[in-house]
């Protein structure tokens, strides 16, 4: 049975990046746009809706961290995301 979107929100959970670094270097890690909800994408991602999850690719809201990004994070140690883990794969998001 997949997870319904109530039940995966209470799986987000606060992360840091040095947390989250791990999961990147396997190349599990997803960053959700501000604009989404990490819930609804994680539930998305569980049902295999690939057209919903294509366009968010597609439009840049779901994405591979970028060198920038990884960079900034790496300099900021107080960085703090969201994080929803659904697996193979990690989403994060940041705060």
């Amino acid at each position: 049975m997949k997870p319904t979107k109530e039940e995966l929100a209470l799986q987000v959970d606060v992360a840091e990046w040095n947390w989250l670094r791990a999961h990147l270097e396997r190349g599990g890690l997803i960053v959700v746009a501000p604009e989404l909800e990490i819930a609804e994408v994680g539930e998305r991602i569980a049902r295999d809706d690939t057209a919903t999850v294509g366009a968010w690719i597609e439009t840049g809201k779901l994405s591979k961290p970028s060198e920038g990004q990884i960079a900034a994070w790496d300099a900021d140690k107080a960085a703090r995301f969201s994080a929803l883990i659904i697996s193979p794969y990690v989403l994060m998001k940041e705060h």
